[in-house]
């Protein structure tokens, strides 16, 4: 059961379990606009923070560069018809891969001595700050201000080499009159140095080219492995592809020094070009030895060629060949002359790719098509008379064999040619280079405004937990001050709770029409133990009411009083008196639900004139017990309470029943209730513990009496047992067992 609201979702506030999503906008204002100060001074403390943390950040510049990616040509020169066939376009992501690569960088890192990281030892949250603004001459460093180990402005250190034990570690370098001292993290010397001069120690050894800095000035220094050096420049170098398929490389590095960026991205572009070109030199290289494999063979076939033609012209005593002959032998010659450049292909191909491959098949359709034309031309020369076929045949292996072998040796020195110039398929278009003028991050505006919206947001969820956490009344003494008795206090049920589960309902006892009711399924629960003592407070409290009609009302949704309302009337019920219960709610009651009874026609439908009240008056299904439901919800719920046909109805059946009871919406939302307190003679208000709070339930009281309805008393709901709260009561501690049957 649930207490109506003209907006909440569905509701739902059995034993004053609230399950509403009606939010009160007002409520909400005031409730910022009395925290408005507390959430002005969240704001602008976010909002320093926000400011601080964007002037204390370092400047953040960002080197880009261009790198233009080519189309390779054919692996072997001379053999440009085959480029189509062996060769893809350059793919630019696997050239990406290649740029971050660690063969790539880890040149960088050892070119660089990236591998040595040194910052000076800055004053604690401020000092990078301070030292930043300095803006002295060369050679210049500021003066301490706090303390002389502390870097303030000026200070550099170069090391261009340092060996280490374990090759890695954290030391401090410490700046003195004459030169400088290494320590460990312990501050323990480990050796000294002079500028420019190779330093050693055992197994330490560090060369330090540039030191400017006062004497006793500390810098932290850290020896990374080459391996992490390059890892942490991968993941710092951007590159991307600048249009797809273009070719076009774009490649970004970011540095607090802009110097540095620029330097480090412009040593990727020339490495990454360097081994390009040497990849380049390694293909011409396979190519040659591969060449240089395969002629001495193509030497020996012509030879041999040469000597079958001679000795034939001597057996067949024959030198010329017809006009018809001649013409099929440069046909011939030249048809073999590509299939054998084919044929010397073969390895290569097989080699990239598989026989499934598009660029496979495409080679070996050209094989097909050129033995076709060779079995046509061998038809033809199969017409001419036995000695010009064996002549013809034999010359073309001659001439075949020749060509090939001037193509082979050509080739050759061609690769010889471009293995010594090989200058890669890739360049530099545009060098690395910074802007100076605006560096990348931190993006100081944006921050201090996210500050800003951050505080803001933090200073109203402080005030909205904090008023969350302002709990109602719980204690029943509150609410009589304000001269309200208390009737009953109703303890929190476990057993309603399960009921309001669908998929966890109790056993019944009093038949399947009314099974939600509690006094029912549990007559023991504690609960209904303390309904019974208000039906004994309202045995005497209604002797002096003007009639025998009950409304039960309450100061905001979710507080239980539908759950007091059927539940009373069942106990009622079980007191022999005749009861009727009347759903009031004619926007979102639902105490239908409860009894199982369908809600088809009701009192909307009586006071509208489609029932009568015989139609909407239904059994409950507990002896004693008659209900009334909502029915239809109308459009203009409290004009129809006004009407007269609810006066007449509620003076029939005042005589019928010994008690009539009302369940209304809750009177801040809604006029319902004060229209219908108007005809009760007793109004009853029940208060959540922990819920309503006590200006709340007084404003409930006043509202009432200025539509000249008195508050007989109020019942306290879900009263939930604690030690520093209202609960310490003896039923609270004691109940009964019902014997089973």
């Amino acid at each position: 059961m649930t207490d109506s609201t003209i907006s909440s979702a569905r509701p739902s506030d059995m034993n004053g379990i609230r399950d509403d999503d009606e939010i009160d906008l007002l409520a909400l204002f005031g409730t910022l606009w009395d925290g408005r100060w507390l959430i002005i001074a969240v704001t602008l403390a976010f909002t320093a923070v926000g400011v601080a943390y964007a002037l204390l950040q370092p400047p953040i510049y960002q080197a880009n560069s261009l790198i233009q990616v080519e189309d390779k040509q054919g692996g072997l020169p001379g053999m440009e018809n085959l480029s189509g066939l062996l060769e893809s376009p350059s793919n630019a992501e696997t050239e990406i891969q290649l740029i971050k690569s660690r063969r790539v960088l880890g040149k960088v890192v050892e070119n660089l001595n990236l591998d040595i990281v040194v910052a000076p030892n800055y004053f604690p949250i401020v000092g990078e700050a301070i030292a930043r603004r300095f803006d002295g001459g060369p050679g210049e460093v500021a003066k301490p201000l706090w303390g002389a180990r502390y870097a303030w402005g000026g200070e550099k250190l170069k090391i261009t080499r340092m060996e280490v034990p374990g090759q890695t570690g954290n030391f401090i370098l410490r700046a003195t009159d004459h030169g400088w001292e290494l320590l460990d993290e312990e501050r323990q010397l480990l050796m000294t140095g002079n500028t420019n001069e190779l330093a050693s120690e055992g197994r330490y050894s560090v060369m330090v080219t540039e030191l400017v800095a006062r004497p006793g000035t500390l810098f932290n220094v850290t020896k990374q492995s080459d391996y992490s050096a390059a890892v942490e420049l991968q993941r710092d170098i951007g590159a991307s592809e600048k249009g797809k398929g273009s070719g076009i490389i774009a490649l970004t590095y970011e540095h607090p020094n802009p110097e540095m960026a620029e330097t480090i991205l412009d040593e990727v572009g020339k490495n990454y070009v360097r081994q390009n070109v040497q990849r380049s030199s390694a293909e011409a290289a396979q190519s040659l030895e591969f060449l240089r494999s395969q002629l001495p063979q193509v030497r020996k076939d012509l030879e041999a060629a040469e000597k079958r033609l001679n000795e034939y012209q001597v057996t067949a005593e024959t030198i010329d060949i017809t006009a018809e002959g001649s013409s099929l032998l440069e046909q011939i010659v030249e048809l073999e002359t590509r299939i054998s450049e084919l044929e010397i292909q073969r390895a290569e191909i097989e080699q990239r790719f598989q026989p499934t491959h598009p660029r496979y098949k495409a080679w070996a359709s050209q094989m097909a098509e050129l033995k076709q034309r060779r079995a046509e031309l061998d038809r033809r020369i199969g017409t001419l008379p036995e000695t010009q076929q064996e002549l013809v045949r034999l010359r073309r292996d001659v001439e075949v064999g020749n060509e090939i072998y001037l193509q082979m040796l050509s080739n050759i020195q061609q690769l010889d040619i471009a293995r010594a110039g090989t200058v890669g398929n890739v360049r530099v278009v545009d060098e690395a280079a910074v802007n100076t003028a605006e560096p990348v991050k931190p993006k100081r505006s944006l921050i201090v405004v996210l500050g800003f919206l951050l505080g803001g947001m933090v200073g109203v969820g402080i005030v909205l937990l904090r008023s969350a956490l302002n709990r109602g009344v719980e204690n029943p003494e509150d609410i009589e001050k304000i001269g309200l008795p208390v009737y009953a206090s109703i303890p929190l049920s476990e057993t309603q709770s399960e009921l309001q589960k669908p998929k966890s309902r109790a056993k019944l006892r009093g038949g399947e029409r009314a099974s939600g009711l509690l006094a029912v399924v549990n007559p023991a629960d504690l609960a209904v133990e303390s309904l019974r003592s208000l039906r004994t407070s309202l045995h005497f409290g209604m002797m002096d009411a003007k009639n025998n009609i009950l409304m039960i009302s309450g100061p905001s949704p979710g507080v239980g009083k539908s759950f007091v309302s059927v539940n009373l009337s069942a106990v009622m019920a079980m007191g022999d008196q005749k009861v009727l219960l009347i759903d009031g709610d004619l926007r979102r009651g639902f105490s239908h639900d409860v009894l199982r009874i369908r809600n088809e026609k009701g009192l909307s439908d009586l006071l509208g004139g489609k029932a009568t009240s015989e139609e909407v008056i239904l059994p409950s299904g507990l002896e004693g017990l008659d209900f009334v439901c909502r029915g239809t919800t109308p459009p203009n719920p409290s004009e129809l309470l006004m009407s007269k046909r609810f006066d007449e109805f509620l003076d029939g059946i005042s005589a019928k029943y010994d008690l009539v009871i009302i369940d209304t919406p809750p009177i801040l939302a809604v006029t319902d209730p004060a229209i219908v307190g108007k005809h009760a003679g007793t109004t009853m208000l029940v208060a959540r513990f922990g819920t309503n709070q006590v200006k709340e339930i007084e404003l409930t009281k006043r509202r009432f009496e200025q539509n000249g309805v008195e508050v007989k008393g109020v019942v306290f709901n879900a009263v939930v047992k604690k030690a520093s709260a209202y609960g310490g009561y003896g039923y609270y501690n004691y109940e009964y067992k019902v014997d089973k049957a």
